[in-house]
């Protein structure tokens, strides 16, 4: 049981987990030991509710493929379970980070007076650089 928030958890078997051999160096073990870890996980199949899916599939990640399935390959850690913990983890924090709503952004004007200290600031330094002409005699 994959746990999201306090009212929402996910059962095990909406969880596609399978064992792949890691890419990269590794020796001789590389070839011989299946320690990354490949999860899947249909959005449209699964038992969120309607606001995480939606958000979810509105989402514009590259793990989440066009038929609505998040894809996590886990290949950091050495052994299979630790791999394991890592794609639950991050299968947890996309669910988490799609449904955080962001503040809406209000669009603002300077005030009078900074406009009235750029101005003067600007041709202060106007003055400052029409000082540095040459010099005529």
């Amino acid at each position: 049981m994959l746990e999201i928030s306090a009212n929402v958890q996910l059962a095990d078997a909406e969880i596609e987990l399978s064992a792949i051999r890691a890419q990269g160096a590794g020796g001789q073990n590389v070839n011989k030991v299946s320690s990354a870890v490949h999860l899947r996980f249909d959005i449209q199949a699964s038992s969120l509710p309607p606001f995480y899916k939606e958000r979810l599939l509105a989402l514009r990640d590259s793990r989440i493929t066009s038929d609505g399935v998040i894809v996590i390959k886990a290949q950091q850690y050495r052994t299979q379970e630790q791999n394991r913990n890592d794609a639950l983890e991050r299968l947890r924090e996309l669910i988490l980070a799609a449904t955080k709503v962001e503040k809406a952004r209000r669009p603002t004007k300077p005030t009078r007076s900074s406009k009235v200290r750029r101005l003067d600031a600007k041709s202060q330094r106007g003055s400052i650089k029409a000082g540095r002409g040459k010099v005529d005699f």
